[in-house]
C-alpha cells in the first residue's frame, strides 16, 4: 500500500477519534455491528484471523464498509492514544 494511502487512513482514524464515534475492540464492534449502530470497521493487520473473520462476516451481513489497516495493533493503539493494543476499532453514528 502507499504511503499516501496510509496518511489518508490515518486522517480518517484521527477525525474520527475527535468526533468521539469510535467503538474499542472485538466484542463491542461486533454488538454495534449485530446492531446496526456500526458504519465502518478498520482492523489491524495482525488481527487474529477467527476475530477478522467473524467481523468480516457481520460486516457483511450489515453492508458495512470493512477496511483492512497496514498498521499493526499496536500501532493502531498508539495512534487512538491508549495504552492498550487495538486490532478492531468500530465508527457509529451520522
Amino acid at each position: 500500500m502507499a504511503k499516501k494511502d496510509v496518511d489518508e487512513q490515518t486522517k480518517e482514524i484521527k477525525k474520527y477519534l475527535q468526533d468521539a464515534k469510535v467503538h474499542f475492540g472485538a466484542e463491542s464492534v461486533i454488538k454495534g455491528l449485530k446492531k446496526g449502530t456500526i458504519r465502518k470497521v478498520f482492523v489491524a493487520k495482525n488481527c487474529p484471523e477467527n476475530v477478522k473473520n467473524d467481523i468480516q462476516h457481520y460486516a457483511w451481513l450489515g453492508n458495512v464498509e470493512l477496511v483492512e489497516l497496514t498498521m499493526t495493533n499496536e500501532e493502531l493503539g498508539v495512534l487512538c492514544k491508549k495504552n492498550f493494543f487495538v486490532s478492531v476499532l468500530g465508527i457509529f453514528g451520522e
